[in-house]
């Protein structure tokens, strides 16, 4: 079979694993980045940073601070400054809740699923896809900026 298919294959059930998580956030009452924001909480700990959080999920920096002054409005987290212009996330307690809730049971299914697979399998995949991403960035690189 060729190479290119077989990869759109692979983008196709990428962008499937995309929606099933925006349809978990949905079934969860949260929009996408909500459900990253709590998740990185959950992940990072309390008082973690907004920059943090970027990196842990590949989030634009506004769409990570966009979320997180929504969900301080609607009190689940709060702000405080951290060193610098650095602001840190807590969750409030019904912010905690909200993760025992919504995000710890999404959570739980990841890592269930995770684990019904081998590590061998699990190592493979990561470092598959962690060759093409690298031949990607070498092939992406040649295209001429407009």
């Amino acid at each position: 079979m060729d190479a290119y298919k077989l990869f759109q294959d692979y983008i196709c059930l990428q962008h499937q694993i995309d929606e099933c998580y925006h349809e978990l956030a949905v079934r969860q009452r949260l929009s996408d980045s909500a459900l990253l924001v709590l998740w990185s909480l959950l992940e990072l700990g309390e008082g973690c940073t907004q920059r943090d959080i970027c990196r842990q999920f590949a989030l634009t920096k506004q769409t990570v601070h966009s979320s997180v002054r929504k969900l301080a409005k609607e009190g689940f987290l709060s702000l405080r400054p951290g060193s610098g212009r650095e602001v840190r996330v807590y969750p409030t307690e019904a912010g905690r809740a909200l993760i025992r809730e919504k995000i710890l049971p999404v959570k739980n299914a990841e890592e269930a699923a995770s684990r019904r697979m081998e590590a061998e399998e699990l190592e493979q995949m990561l470092r598959l896809t962690r060759k093409w991403f690298a031949l990607f960035q070498e092939e992406s690189a040649a295209i001429p900026p407009k």
